[in-house]
């Protein structure tokens, strides 16, 4: 999954990528917004507010909603900076990133007990969610060739509505390329709500514990490759004794 990069990557390894990130930025979301009343794994909503803000004179929430914006950008250039200088096609460049996010997540998980509703830590703890965010979504993007987008939904339910609408009009001829786009997308979409879904539930019973569910998701991400290698080897040593 993280390993494939290029022309070594398949459909298949997209389409573990974007279930398993996906789930993991949508539970973010859910447990963000629920927690700090924030959308963390995206900007175009915090693009509008900052506008209304500015508009309204509110200036002190214009800065911190223009900080947040400024988070998810430095998340994303600081991992397309690393992956870039380390070489994206060397899997363990996506190492630190990943271990990064999983410290910011980490974070919020232990000291978010004692998190009381100000703005001051409204800004931090919220702010360190869309950095994490930013990281996960250049990374993501840099494995998959911009493939696989994991942290917001417009454009890939515009690009849904192109392939559908290809597939309509071309369904006697329908090509393996349109069918796997249009099966990706739906994977991303599902999966992104079904882990808002779990991120709302697991939220109300957990509180801020429950943001280390999607430390969990993280690591089986860093090491999915690694178990899944050393399985098939055993699996493959196993028939070669019985033979």
């Amino acid at each position: 999954m993280l390993r494939h990069t290029g022309q070594k990557r398949s459909f298949r390894h997209n389409v573990r990528l974007a279930a398993l990130l996906c789930l993991n930025a949508g539970f973010i979301n859910a447990a963000g917004f629920m927690a700090f009343m924030v959308l963390t794994t995206n900007v175009t909503g915090h693009a509008a507010l900052l506008a209304v803000n500015l508009a309204e004179g509110n200036l002190r929430a214009a800065r911190m909603v223009a900080l947040w914006l400024l988070l998810f950008l430095g998340g994303a250039f600081s991992s397309g900076l690393y992956i870039s200088k380390v070489g994206r096609e060397k899997s363990f460049a996506y190492t630190i990133p990943i271990v990064f996010i999983i410290g910011i997540l980490l974070f919020v998980a232990i000291f978010g007990c004692s998190y009381d509703a100000t703005l001051r830590e409204t800004e931090y703890f919220a702010g360190s969610l869309l950095f994490g965010m930013g990281v996960q979504n250049a990374l993501v993007s840099m494995i998959s060739g911009s493939v696989v987008r994991t942290t917001h939904l417009t454009g890939m339910f515009t690009d849904l509505g192109i392939d559908l609408s290809t597939a309509v009009l071309s369904y006697k001829n329908l090509n393996q390329v349109i069918k796997r786009r249009i099966v990706l997308r739906i994977i991303i979409i599902s999966c992104f709500l079904l882990g808002g879904i779990c991120g709302g539930i697991v939220f109300r019973k957990w509180k801020f514990m429950a943001f280390y569910v999607p430390v969990c998701i993280l690591i089986t991400a860093l090491f999915y490759d690694y178990f899944r290698v050393k399985i098939t080897r055993m699996i493959t040593q196993s028939k070669r004794g019985q033979a």
